[in-house]
Order: structure tokens, then sequence, then C-alpha cells
């Protein structure tokens, strides 16, 4: 079975921030393919259900942002899963430019707060990630208030797309593999400006 965790902090006031974007991958998967995210449990918002005759859980953690591990931890025990292949984190990257994709199968955090959780609990960075670009902050914006603020609305139409597109990747990933994601998703440019 995979585990597909889309990354975000729980609570009304963050719903739809850039910080969210696993949150919203999520949310376009289970609407998707009716997998009902109706319980909690390993501190997140589960949902069981088939992706293209593809055993899968969603699953967005509930434990804010930065302890995002505890529960990705608790679910891969749970379920036996193979984290280098059956785990799938989805999550926000300031350093792509809003609407860009990018999947790998290993790597750093590159400063992401809720994967060096990941990383320091699953104590490996062999897992397979698709990372949603939000665009890096403006200067002399404070970090925080960047990945919590919400999109303009030129940013918004892009970022609806991306979400598609990343939920697109997902099902690829399963489908056809992290090396045929990678290169459907990974050339793709943003020729908007925003």
């Amino acid at each position: 079975m995979f585990i597909i965790v889309g990354l975000g902090n729980p609570s009304p006031e963050y719903a739809h921030t850039r910080h969210n974007a696993g949150f919203e991958v999520v949310s376009i998967l289970a609407d998707r393919f009716d997998i009902e995210t109706d319980y909690i449990k390993h501190k997140a918002i589960c949902g069981r259900g088939i992706i293209d005759g593809h055993k899968v859980m969603l699953a967005m953690p509930q434990t804010f942002m930065n302890l995002s591990g505890e529960s990705v931890r608790e679910l891969t025990d749970y379920y036996k899963t193979d984290i280098s292949s059956e785990l799938i984190v989805i999550y926000d990257d300031i350093n792509l430019d809003p609407g860009m994709i990018r999947i790998r199968s290993t790597g750093s955090a590159g400063g992401h707060n809720g994967m060096k959780n990941i990383i320091s609990h699953l104590s490996t960075e062999d897992f397979i990630r698709v990372r949603v670009g939000v665009g890096d902050k403006p200067k002399g914006y404070d970090l925080a208030d960047h990945v919590l603020g919400h999109f303009s609305n030129g940013e918004k139409e892009i970022m609806d797309k991306a979400f598609i597109d990343a939920a697109n990747a997902v099902v690829t990933i399963l489908n056809d593999g992290v090396d045929a994601a990678m290169n459907r998703y990974n050339s793709k440019k943003n020729d908007e400006s925003i």
C-alpha cells in the first residue's frame, strides 16, 4: 500500500496558504478518486482507498508542519511501508517558481522544516517527494509570513493548475514509476509571469 502524505498546518487560519500545498494536492486526489478523508489516526486526517487499482492511504498530518515526522513515522511503522518505494510526500518549496513541480526519489530537506522532521524520524532521505513551487519570499520579507501567507490572485490561478499537476504526478508515480513522473513533470517550465 502506498502512503501519500500531504504536508501542511491544521486549523482554518492556515487553509490555502503556501505552506499547505501538500494538503491541497491530497484533497484533489481524495475528491477525484472518491476517497473519504474522514478520520484521524496516526496524528493525521486519513482516508483509505484505491487509485487506478493501487491501494493507498491519504494522510494530512495534524501535528503542525515542524512535527510532521511524528505522523509519518507512525503511518509507515503501522503499515510496514517500504519507505523508499511506497511513501510519497507532497510539500511546498520556496526554491521553485510558483507552479513548478519537481519530483525526486531522494534528497535533503532543502531547508523545509517539515521535511527535516520527517527525515529525522525516518532516519533516511530515500523516499519519493513531490515538491510544489510556491516562490521565494520577497526581499526583506519574513520567511514565516511568506509561507503562511495566501497567494495573490495572479498566483492563485497558477497554483490551482500546479496542484492538479502535482496530483497527476502522484498518479503517474503509482502507475508508471517515479522515473516516468520525473521525465514528464520535472521538465515542465512555468512560462506564465505572475
